[in-house]
């Protein structure tokens, strides 16, 4: 279903950094390496007033997905992104990995974030987006319990927010069966947007993807959506201690320029895109 963009707008762009900062080393990875950790550091330290620099040199208003841990650590540089103007998210308490959660204690975390949320940051988050991308099959009905409006963690679609359903059954042979669709609104997400797997070096995997290849995917991606899905919503995963990196900064600022050529781009915060939705079921001025 396309969105009700403002003032003849074609297309919308969501710019959503994932502020993960050391979480994302210590909680997902599991990691202690004080080399890890500071790539983590960068990312607060360095990556995150590069971003922001950028997102204000070309008027951009974004949403950024934060663990709690993050705004622990290092919380002059969430106080910036605060002062900005940017929207925060909910994005994990230290970068767990959900699907390895039973069902009480991904409950206990979503609660902890959220009363995080608000006595670090003073404003409950409207949306969610799990750390790695990935649910289990109580994520849903968890968010609908705790009023969020919003999710962007999974990939059922492209170019268009939709109603997520739960599979709520696995059978190879006789097909999936679904469970109803979600209240929740999935701003959907994809691998092939997002720059973390793509850019950023592991030990013992040097191989890097080129930024002219990464460049020009991320622009067809553009500008098929740009021809092809008018009122759609485009949202890009950010990291700022892999795009903060300088040569990743310029290939980011380099796809900007791109998107800027045209004057009709919509870039808004995701929780904006959310109310530019309108509910095929609900009938307009509802």
């Amino acid at each position: 279903m396309p969105l009700n963009l403002p003032d003849q707008h074609r297309l919308a762009v969501c710019l959503s950094p994932d502020f993960d900062a050391q979480s994302v080393w210590s909680g997902t990875f599991r990691s202690t390496s004080q080399t890890d950790l500071s790539r983590g550091e960068f990312g607060a330290e360095v990556g995150a007033p590069r971003l922001l620099e950028t997102f204000d040199r070309y008027g951009i208003t974004t949403t950024w997905c934060v663990p709690t841990h993050t705004m622990q650590t290092f919380p002059h540089a969430m106080q910036a992104v605060v002062d900005a103007g940017h929207e925060i998210a909910a994005h994990g308490v230290y970068h767990e990995y959900v699907p390895k959660l039973d069902p009480d204690e991904e409950r206990r975390l979503l609660e902890l974030q959220i009363n995080q949320h608000i006595n670090l940051i003073g404003v409950r988050p409207r949306g969610y987006r799990s750390p790695a991308l990935d649910h289990t099959a109580v994520t849903l009905q968890l968010l609908e319990e705790h009023g969020f409006e919003w999710d962007s963690s999974l990939m059922g679609r492209d170019f268009y927010p939709y109603r997520p359903r739960v599979v709520t059954h696995v059978d190879n042979e006789a097909g999936n069966t679904f469970g109803p669709p979600s209240a929740v609104l999935e701003l959907p997400v994809s691998w092939s947007l997002d720059d973390f797997p793509e850019l950023e070096m592991f030990k013992g995997s040097p191989i890097q993807q080129s930024h002219d290849v990464l460049l020009s995917r991320w622009k067809d991606a553009f500008d098929f959506a740009y021809d092809r899905c008018p009122g759609g919503l485009m949202t890009w995963t950010l990291h700022p201690q892999t795009i903060g990196r300088a040569q990743n900064l310029l290939m980011l600022e380099r796809f900007l320029d791109h998107v800027s050529q045209h004057d009709d781009i919509w870039f808004p915060t995701l929780s904006q895109a959310h109310d530019a939705w309108v509910d095929p079921e609900v009938p307009a001025g509802i």
